[in-house]
């Protein structure tokens, strides 16, 4: 396929400095096809997937920023399994209310879609029931947005009960405002004899629409999956609980979707989570244990990767899962090192952390893929975020040193105590080495002297077993 780049001007660009040319010309961005080697892969695929053309509006920010953001949209496309034909952008004020593109730019997208033979338009955005069904109207194929894009993927991607009812739920809270029909699909449906003199008091007279129908069977059907989560979520409401009984510090792992979480959770616990060079590969999250350098044990949670405008329909659904983030000692923020623009993916995450209410969870950031990032950027990235260690899932580099800062993180969720056990509870003391760190043990004669940190709930243990003593 032949592109046309057309070089963007760098600097930062507001509306009322917009050239006029710039703003009412859709400018090809390049290098955004999937380019297919073997004549047969392309006849087999020609056949399996859709055939995309993807279309932004460029608002603000740098030229680099909304290129980046729909090559993005090329790679989440792929991920559906579509194959990226061309993606334009055009830059306005705001999108279009009633196109998205406007009415003028949107019969050249339809140009566009007509000589590549496009059967889809992708949108990198979320819109407005109007502005899909005005669209559709001009370029005469299917469209969506980035939100429903994003959705399709988790769709394909959930495998367990509750991952599939999480997604179900947060396609139907897209869908609803969105029911349209067409024709034959909006005629009345006779609530009774519709007209008759028959039927008994309302009965007569038109009854629902289809699409009040369909509205109707969505809502239920949410209902049924909020009631089916809520349920779930009692259950994992209840692993947590346990593991905050045992005294054992939770640990969560976020950050950008593909940025290696899944590879680093294997490297650090053996854990044998599905890694894949896809977006979203990750939807169920995983817990497992593991011990710092010294020997302190905690949880370990992989959690769904976050994307730019993740869409709130999939956060309010998935928000029972990302409460192990939320409800953490402390979160391993994971970003791609290798990335263009790892401050763009950081922020993008911080959002969705502030989001679910975990802005304010401590966060270490460890920054992956250090074997395949620029030296340069990588330092630049530090100064930045000091709180930070570089480390790589791949090869294992800087992975103790993550050990060690997540150690120096634990010891402030710890209470200290000195405290004199009777030589009768053993127990206390096995548990204050398993889940704490013991500082100092001295025995004699009225029992065992104690100087440890341990969770707050083994302290009060602790000090309830010296008064018990000390009462005896």
């Amino acid at each position: 396929m032949t592109t046309h780049p057309d070089p963007w001007p760098q600097e930062q660009a507001t509306g009322g400095q917009l050239d006029l040319q710039d703003r009412q010309a859709l400018r090809r961005v390049a290098g955004l096809s999937t380019e297919l080697e073997d004549i047969h892969e392309v006849e087999v695929r020609q056949v399996r997937l859709e055939r995309v053309v993807l279309a932004g509006v460029w608002t603000s920010g740098t030229a680099a920023q909304a290129d980046r953001s729909l090559r993005e949209l090329a790679l989440l496309a792929e991920t559906a399994g579509s194959v990226v034909l061309e993606g334009v952008i055009q830059r306005r004020d705001a999108p279009d209310p009633a196109t998205y593109l406007g009415s003028g730019k949107a019969q050249e997208l339809r140009q566009i879609v007509v000589s590549t033979g496009a059967d889809t338009v992708i949108c990198d955005g979320e819109l407005t029931p109007g502005q899909l069904r005005q669209l559709e109207e001009v370029v005469k194929v299917k469209v969506v947005d980035r939100t429903w894009l994003i959705l399709d993927i988790f769709a394909q991607h959930a495998r367990s009960r509750e991952g599939k009812a999480q997604v179900s739920l947060a396609q139907m809270q897209y869908l609803l405002p969105r029911l349209r029909g067409w024709g034959e699909s909006l005629s009345r449906q006779a609530g009774g004899r519709a007209g008759g003199a028959t039927g008994g008091v309302g009965t007569r007279g038109p009854g629902e629409t289809k699409i009040e129908t369909d509205r109707r069977r969505i809502r239920d059907q949410m209902t049924r999956l909020r009631r089916e989560l809520k349920g779930m979520e009692r259950i994992r409401s209840t692993q947590r609980a346990a593991r905050e009984r045992a005294g054992t510090p939770a640990v969560a792992i976020a950050g950008y979707t593909n940025a290696g979480k899944s590879s680093l959770l294997n490297r650090l616990t053996g854990a044998g989570v599905l890694v894949e060079d896809a977006l979203f590969a990750t939807l169920d999250p995983t817990v497992r244990k593991a011990r710092t350098p010294h020997g302190r044990e905690f949880t370990l949670a992989d959690t769904v990767g976050f994307v730019r405008h993740l869409p709130h329909q999939l956060v309010e659904a998935f928000r029972s899962t990302l409460e192990e983030v939320r409800d953490a000692d402390l979160i391993v923020h994971v970003v791609d090192g290798s990335d263009e623009a790892p401050d763009e993916q950081i922020a993008a995450v911080r959002e969705v952390l502030a989001e679910i209410g975990a802005g304010a969870v401590p966060e270490l950031l460890a920054i992956n893929k250090s074997d395949l990032a620029d030296p340069d950027r990588l330092s630049q990235l530090l100064r930045r975020e000091p709180h930070a260690v570089v480390v790589s899932a791949r090869t294992g580099a800087g992975l103790e040193q993550l050990l060690e800062a997540i150690e120096a993180d634990l010891p402030s969720l710890l209470q200290e105590v000195q405290v004199l056990l009777p030589y009768g509870r053993g127990d206390l003391l096995a548990r204050s080495h398993a889940e704490g760190e013991v500082l100092a043990v001295d025995h004699v004669a009225e029992g065992t002297r104690l100087h440890a940190r341990v969770p707050q709930r083994l302290a009060k243990e602790l000090q309830a077993a010296e008064s018990v003593a000390a009462g005896d």
